[in-house]
């Protein structure tokens, strides 16, 4: 080398600049990770659905007891099962091997989601028969709550003995008697009812729940009338009052149910003039919570909690 060449200046000491800023930058990157993930939510469906995916194609876990050899390991986890394993989200489901000809795989259904286990199945229905006595007490406070409105606006009616407003359970029954409504033998409701109907009418816009509108007579056979049995009259007048009830365009119609009972359900026995008069009558029954036969299924542990009865279809 020439003493005329140029020497390459010496290097300034310490790290370059630039470095400070990548590192700034890393930190950021790292931190905001660490955020994304920390608000993040775990869907529980879905991963049972992935990790039964998972173990379908890699393998499964075999519950293998302290004593004997172990037998090896899954590719998701690295470790033995006698082993701690570290927390998850979720229980792992283990399988007790301690034949060495048994099945190990899991029973697939058509649709490749893994069975659901017999203690799965029963703490979930466990936790369904708690959630459902939660639902039916609040449905017997909101229907003790709701008939107190239907009393208010039918105090007058009340106080002439010609409604009755009453609860049973999770249902608030208003009861139209026949003194005033309907003519001897006619389903045609008379005129000076339509405001009564107006009233119901009124505060069954306000109150959620299934409707029955229920039709009852005497045991006396219809006769020279356009009716051939107390199936006709019972049937004609439950929907003489459905009727007027949907009058107004703001009910929605899918929430009724018309029937009429003829005199299969009196409320006395039909021995007397004024028994009888009790027994004829509409009902109009609200009925609050869920369905009372998916309520008794779920109880008798009879409902099948991922089969044909889902949890949607129960509320």
């Amino acid at each position: 080398m020439s003493d005329e060449e140029e020497k390459c200046p010496p290097c300034p000491a310490g790290l370059p600049g630039w470095l400070a800023t990548f590192g700034d930058l890393m930190s950021l990157l790292m931190c905001f990770f660490v955020l994304l993930l920390s608000f993040s939510e775990m869907d529980v469906l879905k991963f049972k659905q992935l990790a039964g995916s998972m173990r379908e194609a890699f393998g499964v876990q075999n519950q293998v007891k302290v004593a004997d050899i172990p037998k090896g390991t899954s590719i998701i986890a690295q470790e033995f099962s006698p082993g701690r394993p570290e927390p998850t989200p979720l229980n792992e489901v283990r399988q007790m091997t301690t034949d060495n000809d048994l099945q190990t795989l899991d029973i697939r259904t058509q649709e490749g989601e893994s069975e659901v286990s017999e203690e799965e199945k029963s703490e979930t229905q466990e936790e369904l028969r708690e959630l459902l006595e939660q639902i039916e007490e609040q449905a017997e406070a909101q229907a003790k709550t709701d008939a107190v409105s239907f009393a208010a606006a039918l105090q007058s009616e009340i106080g002439q003995g010609s409604v009755e407003v009453e609860t049973d359970g999770k249902k608030i029954i208003i009861r139209v008697k026949d003194k005033g409504s309907f003519s001897s033998g006619s389903a045609e409701l008379k005129f000076a009812y339509i405001p009564v109907m107006a009233k119901i009418r009124d505060v069954l816009l306000t109150v959620h729940g299934k409707v029955a509108i229920e039709g009852h007579t005497d045991n006396i056979p219809v006769s020279g009338g356009q009716y051939e049995s107390n199936w006709g009259l019972s049937t004609a007048r439950a929907l003489s009052v459905a009727h007027e009830l949907f009058a107004d365009p703001r009910i929605d119609q899918s929430r009724f149910n018309v029937v009429g009972y003829s005199d299969t359900k009196p409320l006395a026995p039909n021995d007397t003039s004024l028994n009888r008069s009790t027994n004829r009558r509409v009902e109009i029954i609200v009925q609050k919570g869920a369905d009372p036969e998916a309520l008794e299924k779920i109880k008798a542990g009879d409902a099948e909690v991922f089969g044909p009865l889902t949890p949607q279809e129960v509320f």
